[in-house]
């Protein structure tokens, strides 16, 4: 067993967000700021509890400084900025008290859409100076979005699979939406409909990749002991870890060598509880292939095996993933629908779940979360949350 000190030490104990829209004249800081204050209040505290301030680096987003002089935080202790995905911010908030940098931490994460990968963001002028996308410009590099293009070809020609899982992946996340008021996007959708979708690289359509939306997440993160003595439900992090295996889109082996696999190895060796134990699983989904990837390397099927495994765990009535009949998939409408968090979307569904406050999408008696964000190459992902 890798060794864990850490483990159920840390709680979250606020949680908060904007919602997110497709369409928002906001600025970054002022969601940053309205998700976070709602994180403070929501653990039942103050501005001046908070002690540290990980804000994740998001384009166009307020870094921890900003945050801080805008919150009026006069006391901070600890302050980053990681790159995505969120688990790299939660990992930071979770070492920082851990190690006593700080006592009590507050997590932001601002999305904005920005001219390369929104239209309508594109067409504002006050957007349009943002640049261009990351990496684009030579329509032959796999850098990037265009990689999971390649790898989703790869695994379709190795394991002879059809467009069906992607699609079963996106319709699943699209009638979860319906019952989230801060998705982007809500209208159900079908399996025809996802067949129809316009092709953007094949063999990845519209509705396999996530959306770009404005909005902001915020957590508040401190000790067990701590979150212990707060007139809240305490959502404990039971382990966490971040891999990286190949961390270049054109670099790693296989399909069987990559940062997923690194995540599950150190995930399962840190933790007590596994898939058995799980009662919501919240994998990530920028793309739908990633999503397949993560179902097949936590265990739930072998490679190559989602097709078959949704095909049988298909909650045929309601549309969408039940696994053996109890455990969804992503009930919040993960990145494809209710937009693209690069995970915080995920880490808080886990949470209100946890905390029993999901309204009409809540499972019932939910105590174990299993969250997987990030991909394959440099941003893989994995959490284990439980209530006390």
């Amino acid at each position: 067993m890798i060794r864990n000190p850490i483990k159920d030490q840390i709680a979250i104990v606020g949680v908060a967000s904007t919602g997110f829209l497709r369409t928002s004249d906001r600025t970054p800081l002022a969601n940053a700021l309205d998700a976070s204050t709602m994180a403070i209040r929501d653990a039942g505290l103050t501005a001046a509890d908070i002690n540290g301030v990980v804000c994740t680096n998001e384009p166009g987003a307020p870094g921890p400084e900003a945050l801080a002089t805008a919150l009026g935080l006069e006391n901070v202790t600890h302050f980053t900025k990681p790159t995505p995905v969120v688990m790299n911010s939660i990992v930071d908030a979770m070492n920082a008290v851990f190690s006593g940098s700080c006592d009590t931490v507050l997590v932001c994460a601002s999305m904005l859409r920005l001219p390369w990968n929104s239209r309508s963001a594109a067409n504002d002028p006050f957007r349009s100076h943002l640049g261009s996308q990351p990496a684009a410009g030579i329509p032959e590099t796999i850098a990037m979005a265009p990689a999971y293009t390649a790898w989703a070809s790869r695994y379709m020609h190795e394991y002879g699979a059809t467009k069906e899982p992607f699609g079963r992946v996106a319709v699943n996340m699209r009638t979860n939406a319906a019952q989230n008021p801060m998705a982007a996007m809500r209208s159900p959708i079908t399996l025809d409909d996802y067949y129809a979708a316009r092709m953007i690289r094949w063999p990845l359509c519209l509705l396999d990749m996530d959306i770009p939306v404005d909005g902001a997440d915020a957590f508040v993160l401190t000790t067990v002991d701590r979150a212990k003595r707060l007139d809240r439900p305490t959502v404990v992090i039971h382990a966490a870890t971040v891999g990286l295996g190949g961390a270049y889109e054109d670099q790693i082996p296989d399909l069987n060598n990559h940062g997923q696999q690194v995540v599950v190895d150190a995930l399962k060796a840190k933790s007590d509880l596994w898939l058995d134990d799980v009662d919501v699983f919240l994998p990530y989904d920028g793309f739908t292939i990633i999503t397949l990837a993560w179902f097949e390397n936590v265990g739930y099927c072998p490679p190559g095996g989602a097709a078959k495994f949704l095909a049988d765990n298909w909650d045929a009535d309601n549309n969408r993933i039940l696994i053996d009949g109890r455990v969804p998939v992503n009930p919040h409408g993960g990145s494809l629908s209710e937009g693209a968090t690069r995970g915080t979307g995920h880490i808080r569904e886990a949470v209100v779940q946890l905390r029993g406050e999901a309204g009409d999408r809540q499972v019932p008696g939910a105590r174990t979360a299993l969250v997987t964000p990030g991909g394959f190459f440099f941003n893989p992902q994995g959490a284990i949350l439980r209530t006390l």
